[in-house]
């Protein structure tokens, strides 16, 4: 509840008491606003004047008295993840496993929403652009949200449409193989690539994704030309590999944990060997020099009051340390890669950088816009000259 009383001066400003009642608590200030009133002090006048600013400053002080209550009695309902990728994938698997080992610590349900789609990005975006602040909607954040706006044609701005919560893990990524492909190591895989340009197909969850940037790097890097097949998820690119519709896809965390005996890994991309293949060598160690990994976290939409962010953070970081949540980090070779909300926010605004100047080195802009076949964000030379699939 909210009263305001004000007095009226022939000009100058509006000087109001504002009162709000929240539960027991009662709460006061007072606003002054200057404008340019008029001579005459007629009722008629005197609502002309006075009634928008009235209307704005009962509108700030109804959002700050509101945004404290709701921060308190947050969480009052279940909370909606989405999940930016379909169903069965890694990254599915673990925030399904992460929030249920989170809500004993938030005191909710979290509901898990899948919205796959353009490698990742587009649930985030519909989430910054439609969900209100409120902590009820946050997203799964790939690292690919930060190469968005330097593809395509977007309003969206990772730094100022997010409020970040917490940083969570990233992916073992690696060239994977039928079991009974002809190439037994890395190194035969390369030098048949070379030479035979343009007939090896690789499968990715998207175009933009690390497994495409990581593919391009190396094929970039070895002076191959490999082809690109992108699907909707790493569960789609497994069938793929699985049906030979594609030679090679690059998520051995993925597809090799339920597929044992019939796929293998040539190489992965991390720091080091991995727990599950250590006997696979490492990008590095081959003589590329080259780490992809892709860490992710979650993030709201912006404006989110910063006692509900530290609400979830708080939660999501017990939940990161239950048992449960970390066998599903072992079954797919992944590590935690934490950072609160104030660091994983830091971690953006670096990642803009990187992200444009890998865009900018590949010509990812120019690959995204001949795949959606979009002339008027490229530019029509760029299109033009684009190479066809």
């Amino acid at each position: 509840m909210f009263r305001v009383d004000h007095r009226v001066p022939k000009a100058g400003c509006i000087s109001l008491q504002v009162v709000g009642v929240l539960g027991a608590a009662v709460v006061a200030m007072t606003i002054d606003v200057r404008i340019d009133a008029r001579r005459d002090t007629s009722k008629a006048v005197l609502a002309q004047d006075y009634v928008s600013p009235l209307r704005k400053i009962l509108a700030i002080a109804a959002v700050a008295w509101g945004g404290g209550a709701q921060a308190q009695s947050f969480p009052a309902r279940p909370v909606t993840l989405i999940v930016p990728w379909p169903p069965g994938g890694p990254t599915d698997v673990a925030m399904r496993a992460l929030a249920g080992a989170t809500e004993k610590h938030l005191g909710q349900a979290i509901v898990i929403e899948n919205r796959p789609g353009a490698a990742g990005t587009l649930g985030p975006m519909k989430m910054a652009a439609q969900a209100n602040p409120d902590g009820y909607t946050i997203a799964q954040i790939p690292v690919n949200i930060f190469r968005a706006p330097y593809m395509e044609k977007t309003s969206f701005d990772p730094i100022g449409d997010l409020a970040y919560i917490i940083r969570l893990t990233g992916y073992t990524f690696g060239v994977v193989v039928k079991n009974e492909a002809r190439w037994k190591t890395i190194q035969e895989l390369l030098t048949d690539a070379k030479a035979k340009p343009g007939k090896i197909t690789y499968g990715s969850p998207g175009v933009g994704g690390g497994v495409h940037i990581g593919m391009m790097r190396i094929a970039k890097h070895q002076g191959i030309n490999w082809v690109h097949v992108p699907f909707r998820g790493s569960a789609e690119t497994t069938g793929a590999i699985l049906g030979g519709h594609v030679d090679l896809i690059g998520d051995p965390s993925a597809a090799l944990p339920t597929n044992a005996g019939k796929l293998r890994p040539l190489v992965t991309w991390g720091a080091r060997r991995t727990m599950n293949w250590p006997a696979v060598p490492t990008l590095t160690e081959i003589g590329i020099d080259m780490v992809v990994n892709e860490p992710y976290g979650l993030a709201g939409p912006k404006g989110m009051d910063a006692k509900i962010v530290k609400l979830l953070h708080d939660a999501f970081k017990k939940g990161m340390e239950d048992p449960s949540y970390a066998a599903v980090l072992v079954r797919f070779d992944q590590e935690s890669y934490y950072l609160d909300s104030h660091d994983y926010h830091a971690f953006a605004v670096r990642q803009m950088a990187v992200q444009k100047q890998i865009v900018e080195d590949l010509g990812l802009k120019r690959v995204w816009c001949e795949r959606e076949q979009l002339a008027d964000v490229c530019g029509e030379s760029n299109a033009e000259t684009a190479p066809r699939r």
